[in-house]
């Protein structure tokens, strides 16, 4: 029954994290949603946690949960730093929102060791460099 249920296809969402300066002028990384599609997407949830291996030691952070209401056209939104301690962790955001009336969600996951300067692509619409997912 279950495998009869084909979910709507997410399309032009991403996240990304993103190194910047913050307004005391230190370098701090930042979570954001990106939507790139030509119409605003609503009643977005995101959970993210993460979780591995360090040290031979599994390890697993606490989940956070973020409500934004709508995220325009063409834009972003950042909602929550990250600490760079944790980029050795598998980082997994899932983001649920609605688009025309009809729910759609992903699950994002930056692997551990990917969100490295290696990894760097312009970030479209934020116009710095980060790792992104889409």
């Amino acid at each position: 029954m279950k495998k009869d249920i084909a979910p709507p296809l997410v399309e032009n969402i991403a996240v990304a994290v993103v190194k910047e300066l913050n307004e005391l002028n230190e370098m701090e990384w930042n979570v954001y949603l990106l939507n790139l599609k030509n119409e605003k997407i609503e009643g977005v949830l995101v959970s993210s946690h993460g979780y591995g291996n360090i040290n031979g030691e599994d390890v697993k952070t606490s989940t956070l949960r973020h409500f934004l209401d709508e995220v325009p056209a063409k834009s972003f939104v950042k909602f929550e730093p990250i600490m760079e301690t944790l980029f050795g962790l598998n980082n997994e955001y899932w983001v649920s929102f609605f688009f025309n009336s009809i729910m759609y969600d992903k699950k994002y996951i930056f692997l551990p060791e990917t969100i490295k300067e290696d990894n760097f692509i312009l970030i479209p619409y934020i116009n710095k460099k980060g790792v992104m997912i889409k």
